[in-house]
């Protein structure tokens, strides 16, 4: 919900958008003088994620679930138990959301590494990149690339080949 598929729709749609103002002359329409604003969006889209935050948040609290935030881990108590900050629960039923978080290498690992950003920065610019290089093939580096290209980010993707074609 948070740097992942909800804002990444956003950002998709927002470059939908942009493409249709793209093709608008071709069906009729005069869209001279149109602009972007990549603050706008931002703003827009951080206000959308942390509303469904806020409401997924009171729905579980609604539900009389419990929410503990911290680092946990499983006991050997004969109950299931978990240990969170030091401190004990034990349920019937115990859910651990563990999220996650992209594992960034370092520069003696590949040199200038700390120059990028994972694909979560992405949601973290301020302003739309004059030029962008993704690295990797995946869908999400294949949708990043190509909303930062529709919105106007002069962009390239580097896919690793095994052979030259």
């Amino acid at each position: 919900v948070n740097v992942g598929c909800v804002p990444k729709k956003v950002m998709w749609n927002t470059a939908v958008h942009a493409e249709f103002i793209h093709d608008h002359a071709d069906y009729g329409f005069e869209t001279a003088g149109v602009k972007f604003s990549w603050r706008t969006i931002k703003e827009k889209r951080d206000a959308y994620v942390r509303r469904l935050n806020d409401i997924y948040e009171n729905n579980v609290k609604k539900a009389q679930i419990d929410i503990i935030r911290g680092y946990g881990k499983f006991t050997a108590d004969p109950e299931p138990t978990i240990e969170v900050d030091g401190k004990k629960y034990t349920a019937p039923h115990i859910l651990i959301a563990t999220g996650g978080r992209p594992a960034v290498p370092s520069d003696r690992e590949i040199p200038g590494a700390s120059l990028g950003m994972t694909s979560d920065g992405f949601f973290d610019l301020e302003e739309l990149p004059r030029r962008s290089v993704i690295v990797g093939a995946g869908y999400i580096a294949v949708e990043i690339a190509g909303i930062l290209s529709t919105l106007g980010s002069k962009s390239s993707l580097l896919i690793r080949q095994d052979k030259v074609v």
